[in-house]
């Protein structure tokens, strides 16, 4: 019979923060042995505190959380290790590179990257913006011989900002959906309150911390550093040109592009309902990340073979050890979601938000601060905005701003400090390459800038522009 305590969801937050730091920090375990310890442990907690959680579920919710986890980034973890692993062999990444910096200069690398992960977010999902362009990343660094807090910062940035501001990305989607808010003009002010988000947390923070933090390029998603360190010197009549090296990012992003674009194009041009009605399976079917991110890897791996002096059967071994490196990923991703999940299960969530409803402040601001700390508490930032957005969604009729504002405060707060609850957390750091510490550093403090810029963005334009 489960104790009742009221802050016990406080509690139970306090005990998993204190776990994960001293199973993954203190004693340094795997992170992915660390973090379902932390989630039994937490599942354990629950056990006396939560109503109809048995101990049992410690285990069994653990364990399907994880699943649910593998079920949406395993196999997009998978290719994107392939796709990693062939466009950093084959030359593709580098010419890629090089294409950008021969357009806006090496000092401005920076810029390329940043401006691309921003735009391919916008109908793209973040974690599929990651893994297409980590690999430019790193490819790029090993061009440079410097800059790598700097190239995965702006990655991240661009990235993590669309994914929260722009519709149609899920998040701001549903939000907007469940406040209430027009989508044309969410876009509108996705777009006004992204854009200095974006360019504070990546450009600005990133050549920031860049002077402050040297990341050393080291073995990630199957490659070594070495192996990226001799394809950055080799000639370029001996790599793919432009168009065959973007190949498999083209690919992904126009297949996944199409799936999100065809929902809107029905309403734009209803005397296509028809042809639309046919297309839609299909491209719903190829427009899905798993069949996406496949085609684009093999379209990467064919690539590979074609520039390589490999055999068969060597090249059939090179995508099986990027194919290890992608499993452990992918492990560790999900289970940094369970563990997450279980802290959710906690009641975390609505004992954070019940406390927040009712302090006196206005309401953009009280949505940015359920969304954020829901986010802190149990990780997802699709969880924190769906938790704020059925919070708010019956206060705003008494907005004197449109409601597209309290859309963006909401997806601001959502976005706050991703660290250990959260599975792009992990993502960020084993696909980069990096430390928790480094993590820590870029990732979770870049998160956190795009937050706090997006609030202050919303209160600015919301006062200049309210648009009610």
């Amino acid at each position: 019979m489960a104790i009742e305590f009221a802050h016990s969801p406080l509690l139970t937050f306090g005990i998993g923060l204190a776990l994960v730091v001293l199973l993954l920090v203190v004693w340094d375990l795997p992170a992915f042995v660390g973090l379902a310890l932390a989630a039994f442990s937490v599942g354990v907690v629950n056990a006396v505190f939560v109503p109809d959680f048995a101990l049992a579920q410690a285990a069994t919710q653990t364990a399907t959380a994880f699943g649910n986890g593998m079920a949406g980034i395993g196999i997009p973890i998978l290719m994107a290790a392939i796709i990693g692993k062939s466009m950093l062999e084959s030359g593709s990444a580098q010419r890629v590179v090089r294409t950008f910096q021969s357009l806006v200069g090496k000092e401005n690398s920076d810029v390329a990257l940043w401006g691309s992960s921003t735009i391919l977010a916008i109908p793209v999902f973040f974690d599929s913006v990651f893994y297409l362009l980590a690999p430019l990343a790193r490819s790029m660094r090993a061009r440079m011989g410097k800059n790598y807090a700097l190239y995965i910062v702006v990655v991240g940035a661009g990235a993590a900002t669309a994914h929260v501001f722009v519709p149609p990305t899920p998040g701001p989607l549903a939000v907007a959906s469940e406040i209430g808010s027009d989508l044309g003009m969410t876009m509108v002010i996705g777009v006004a309150v992204a854009a200095p988000s974006a360019t504070m947390g990546g450009l600005v923070y990133g050549r920031w911390i860049n002077k402050r933090l040297d990341i050393p390029l080291r073995d990630s998603m199957g490659t070594t550093r070495e192996e990226l360190e001799e394809r950055a010197q080799r000639d370029s009549s001996t790599l793919p040109s432009f168009l065959e090296a973007v190949g498999p990012i083209v690919v992904a992003v126009a297949l996944v592009g199409a799936s999100t674009a065809i929902g809107p194009l029905q309403q734009v041009l209803p005397g296509f309902a028809g042809l639309f009605a046919t297309l839609e399976p299909l491209v719903a079917f190829l427009g899905d990340k798993n069949v996406a991110l496949t085609a684009a890897a093999l379209l990467a791996a064919y690539i590979y073979l074609r520039w390589t002096d490999l055999s068969r059967s060597e090249w059939e071994g090179e995508l099986t050890e990027a194919l290890k490196s992608g499993g452990n990923i992918a492990a560790i991703t999900a289970m940094g979601g369970a563990f997450g999940a279980l802290l959710a299960a906690s009641g975390i969530g609505s004992y954070l938000a019940g406390s927040l409803q009712n302090i006196g402040i206005g309401l953009l601001i009280t949505a940015w601060l359920i969304a954020a700390i829901v986010r802190i508490a149990q990780g997802s930032a699709t969880a924190a905005m769906l938790t704020a957005a059925g919070i708010m969604a019956p206060l705003t009729g008494q907005l004197d701003v449109h409601a597209a504002y309290l859309v963006m405060a909401i997806g601001a707060g959502g976005n706050i400090c991703s660290w250990y609850p959260d599975s792009g957390f992990w993502l960020v750091k084993e696909i980069g390459g990096l430390t928790q510490a480094e993590t820590l550093k870029t990732w979770t403090v870049v998160t956190t800038i795009i937050s706090v810029t997006g609030l202050v963005s919303v209160l600015i334009l919301s006062t200049i522009f309210p648009l009610a």
